[in-house]
């Protein structure tokens, strides 16, 4: 597919699928109170010289954190599988596969990003100047295009292994198109840029619309880009 039929598809494809869309929704504001609530909760604590406190509210407010974005995580996978396999309708709900596809998503970032980081670290004590910024530049662009093939082979076969096959994953680049993954980032950041300016000039309005807003934004983006990264994939 053209880049112009994927971002018209992926546009209208949380539109279609309003059920999901208000659900995700509602869980994405859920997490945001999570985390400004432990953030908050934190302070508190500290400020009175509670640590015992201040403590459990970062762990009860990471677990909850955790919990949620799992789940959004396994159902963003979902949405990249029936993008690559181009259905039209809106993948199930099942909190827990999901959760645990979640997990693995963050493990195959970790992985994908690791070994640039140990790289880098590695180049700047053998070069110690500018070639070794401009190398390890180079290498984060890659692995990070990697990663994003790595995610739709997750996605795909639900197969941590298969996914964490970083040559491979590095293989799929060029089937899509080196040129065409650049521009699509490009475009997705774009888009994203605009609307994220959108909510924070409305929360700037009012703080309790605002984060509604920001919420089902952040929310619309993850459906958008996973819809457009399964579409992307969907050729190789």
């Amino acid at each position: 597919m053209e880049i112009g039929e994927i971002f018209s598809d992926a546009l209208m494809y949380p539109l279609n699928n309003i059920k999901a869309l208000i659900i995700y929704v509602i869980l994405g504001i859920i997490l945001g109170i999570a985390i400004a609530g432990t953030i908050g909760a934190i302070a508190a604590s500290a400020a009175l010289n509670n640590v015992l406190a201040a403590i459990g509210s970062g762990v009860i407010g990471i677990i909850i954190a955790l919990l949620i974005g799992f789940m959004i995580s396994g159902y963003q996978l979902d949405i990249i599988k029936y993008g690559i396999n181009r259905e039209d309708r809106g993948p199930e709900i099942d909190f827990v596969r999901q959760f645990i596809n979640g997990v693995k998503l963050f493990v195959v970032n970790i992985v994908y990003f690791i070994v640039p980081i140990i790289i880098g670290a590695i180049l700047a004590i053998i070069f110690q100047h500018w070639l070794s910024s401009v190398l390890t530049t180079i290498l984060f662009i890659i692995f990070g295009l990697a990663a994003i093939m790595g995610q739709c082979r997750l996605a795909k076969s639900e197969d941590l292994m298969y996914a964490i096959s970083i040559g491979e994953a590095i293989g799929d680049i060029s089937k899509v198109g080196f040129i065409k993954l650049i521009i699509f980032l490009i475009l997705v950041f774009i888009l994203a840029f605009i609307l994220s300016f959108v909510g924070l000039a409305i929360s700037q309005w009012n703080a309790t619309v605002g984060g509604i807003i920001i919420g089902i934004i952040g929310v619309y983006l993850t459906f958008f880009v996973a819809r457009a990264t399964g579409l992307l994939y969907s050729g190789v």
